[in-house]
């Protein structure tokens, strides 16, 4: 088996130089980090990425699945190099079965290293399956996968980018611009960012939005916030009555039902003291019509609910009856983005038997990425009304727009960004 070598700066730049000198074919068998070489490495501590790669090893890709009759037998009796089980395997200078030991540190080292090389093979096959992409395109795909978007959504928009676009089939060098051809070597970045806002094009036309509450002097409206426990709904209720109350000079007032979760009312009452909004305490559905009544005369009335387990069908069916006898006009979910992608479907899924109307996605500033937002809209197909990015009150929310969270989920921009002139109009709170 011939095997290479190759040491680069990055992580992507060593697999360039596999794919340049063993071809899209080859396989990444071991990859580590090692201090440069020379003085500089030395007196700096310098480090790189060493990739061992072969062009003689077949590496099955995950991203085509098998036709049945070619998928391998998973029964080991089939494999050439079985020569039977453990007991049947003696050593030489006798008749005892050979079991190799294998220790804890060692396990957990062989683990790390398949982990490691699944990574490695996960950027590398995309190349693989596709002998023909250009290398722009290939390092589009490690871009998504860097922001945390699934290896299937990347794929996928990689391909819509590949086939929509006649500009992006080709190599770069190979690509004339109506001023003149721009060589790859000059262009690479320009390319990868063109391609970049190609899908930002894309994912803005697939994000729905619901835009703010729409209050209207002397007809009240009432919006309920529901959700898990733990993602900030008391504090976005707070942002909001703040703003509508001071800054939209709205008669507002605030109800809440999270009479579970320790000093949940203190909390409220205490932001209701600061703004000076009346504020109504419910435990039950009748006191919940009483309460609606005796504000029938204000703009807006906003409800913070206890925090539900999305498994708990008896809590998720009493926050139903108390939605039904406040006569919610609006049912807004909110979900933490440091969630998991399949937390953040099945929560949404379990929450829609309360009749949920809109999405309220939190906590942006504390995520390591915005992957599982896009799943999560096509799953629940709920739009999106407001973010939040901080705590502060009431700052740090913002109207959803389309074009802000397509740059978010891609890390085009950062979610601590301000509000400013730059932002489509209507988006800032």
């Amino acid at each position: 088996m011939d095997l290479k070598t190759f040491r680069a700066a990055t992580m992507h730049e060593a697999l360039m130089m596999v794919r340049r000198e063993l071809g899209a074919e080859a396989a990444v068998l071991h990859t580590r980090e090692v201090r440069a070489p020379g003085l500089l490495g030395l007196l700096s501590g310098a480090r790189q990425i060493e990739v061992t790669a072969s062009c003689g090893v077949n590496v099955p890709s995950r991203l085509t699945r098998p036709r049945q009759e070619d998928r391998p037998s998973s029964r080991p009796e089939d494999s050439p190099n079985f020569r039977g089980r453990p007991a049947e395997q003696t050593r030489e200078n006798g008749g005892v079965p050979f079991r190799a030991p294998v220790t804890h540190d060692v396990q957990d080292q062989l683990s790390h290293l398949h982990a490691m090389v699944q990574s490695l093979c996960r950027q590398s096959q995309m190349a693989g399956s596709h002998p023909d992409l250009p290398e722009h395109l290939f390092r589009l795909f490690t871009d998504l996968l860097d922001a945390d978007l699934g290896e299937e959504l990347a794929r996928e928009l990689v391909e819509r980018v590949r086939g929509d676009c006649p500009d992006f089939r080709g190599h770069p060098a190979q690509q004339g611009r109506e001023n003149g051809t721009v060589p790859f070597a000059a262009g690479e970045n320009g390319t990868v960012s063109q391609a970049k806002a190609r899908i930002a094009r894309l994912l803005e036309a697939e994000i729905p939005v619901a835009g703010p509450i729409r209050v209207v002097p002397g007809r009240r409206r009432l919006a309920a916030l529901v959700g898990p426990t733990g993602v900030g709904k008391t504090t976005t209720i707070a942002k909001l009555a703040a703003h509508y109350r001071l800054r939209e000079k709205r008669q507002v007032g605030l109800i809440t039902v999270d009479t579970y979760r320790v000093a949940a009312v203190e909390q409220l009452r205490t932001y209701a003291d600061i703004i000076d909004l009346p504020m109504q305490v419910v435990s039950t559905p009748r006191e919940m019509h009483e309460a609606v009544a005796r504000m029938a005369g204000l703009d807006l009335i906003l409800m913070d609910t206890a925090g539900r387990s999305p498994k708990d069908e008896v809590r998720i069916q009493e926050l139903r009856a108390f939605l039904s006898e406040a006569g919610a006009d609006e049912v807004h979910l909110v979900l933490s983005s440091v969630s998991a992608a399949r937390m953040l479907q099945q929560t949404a899924e379990r929450f829609a038997a309360v009749g949920t109307t809109a999405l309220v996605l939190t906590k942006l500033d504390e995520a390591g990425g915005l992957g599982s937002v896009l799943p999560l809209l096509r799953s629940s197909r709920l739009p999106l009304s407001y973010l939040t990015n901080g705590q502060n009150v009431p700052d740090d929310i913002e109207v959803a727009g389309p074009r802000r969270l397509a740059r978010l989920i891609l890390r085009m921009e950062e979610a601590s960004r301000k509000n400013d002139s730059t932002c489509i109009p209507g988006e800032p709170i």
